[in-house]
């Protein structure tokens, strides 16, 4: 295949490209952001989704598309640029595909579209998001599900995962390593509500096994690696791969939301994100985010990396290369970028 690849040089866009590149396929890359050394790329174009001449330039000579350019992050963004990016963005993908005379793509989604839904949330189950992000993946969700409905042989895979990690990211487990490896982590509760993860290269994998047997149409699959993890657990997992008997102290979940109001005075007056606060204490000790894959299991895939083994690699890249790196925060900004 010759594919597009938007959000290329990101954290999960590399290590498409490299194991797209690994099956002897063609990849051109669109991003806002430049290839690191050693990315590899037969073509890149830097530019913005939101850009109808940037995609056009771009999606020339290919005949199929990955996005995975998107707005996600949960600070700094505004309901604009989520949906300019998220829903705009895949409106002018599809028609630069009709243009092009392309009609095979997979698009990235999230099990964040399924926001406040009766559990087991599976991909039948009602979607209702509770925040920009997840609204806006499920309005992107709409377009690409038009477009296949013009048929024509018009084909989209859907993949919602969870929240991804694996060498390479600073998000979230990167801030539990950190913590957890500098005796700064503390265990609230008792640590037993379901975390659903997804581990890079096992999504990577999952993609690449479902979109050549996808057919016609717009066919949706959630992303989890099986089986889920407890927010004690996974603590417990990276605090063993850093050679530690426990993650942390351990407080009731009271004390510790008490701790972090002072964050959120210096989070409310300075706008700065904050490794500390209220909503990182809730969402990982009190929010419980359990999916199904069912659908994943039942087309034959199987993970080629257990999910205790992901998170062992992650902190071994952490304790080699990752805490002395500066973290690279991909937040697209409100104007449309255009490039010369």
């Amino acid at each position: 295949m010759r594919l597009l690849v938007t959000g290329a040089t990101g954290f999960i866009g590399e290590y498409f490209c490299h194991a797209l590149r690994r099956e002897g396929h063609s990849v051109t890359g669109l991003d806002l952001i430049p290839p690191r050394e050693g990315v590899p790329l037969d073509r890149f174009v830097r530019g913005d989704l939101r850009d109808p001449e940037a995609v056009r330039s771009a999606i020339d000579g290919c005949d199929s598309v990955l996005n995975l350019a998107a707005a996600h992050h949960d600070f700094g963004i505004s309901h604009e640029t989520y949906f300019g990016v998220n829903e705009t963005g895949a409106r002018i993908l599809c028609d630069e595909m009709d243009r092009a005379g392309i009609g095979r793509c997979c698009g990235f989604s999230s099990v964040a579209i399924y926001g406040d839904t009766a559990k087991p949330i599976s991909e039948t189950s009602a979607p209702h998001p509770l925040h920009d992000y997840g609204a806006s993946k499920l309005a992107g969700e709409k377009v690409f599900r038009q477009w296949t409905a013009k048929g024509g042989g018009r084909s989209c895979l859907v993949i919602r995962p969870t929240i991804t990690f694996g060498p390479n990211n600073f998000a979230n487990m990167y801030s539990l390593i950190r913590q957890i490896h500098r005796r700064r982590f503390i265990v609230a509760g008792d640590g037993s509500n379901v975390k659903s993860l997804s581990y890079v290269e096992n999504l990577v994998a999952a993609t690449l096994y479902l979109w050549p047997r996808h057919g016609d149409g717009f066919d949706p699959f959630n992303f989890i690696d099986k089986p889920d993890l407890t927010s004690a657990e996974i603590a417990a997992a990276v605090a063993s791969s850093l050679g530690r008997n426990s993650a942390g102290l351990r407080l009731p979940i009271g004390a510790v939301l008490a701790m972090a109001k002072p964050f959120d005075l210096v989070i409310k007056v300075t706008g700065k994100n904050l490794p500390v606060s209220s909503m990182r204490v809730r969402k990982l000790f009190l929010d419980e985010t359990r999916f199904e894959a069912d659908k994943l299991g039942s087309a034959g895939f199987r993970p080629p990396v257990p999910l205790r083994e992901g998170i062992d690699r992650m902190v071994k890249w952490y304790l080699a290369a990752g805490r002395d790196q500066k973290p690279l925060w991909r937040i697209p900004p409100a104007e449309i970028q255009r490039f010369g």
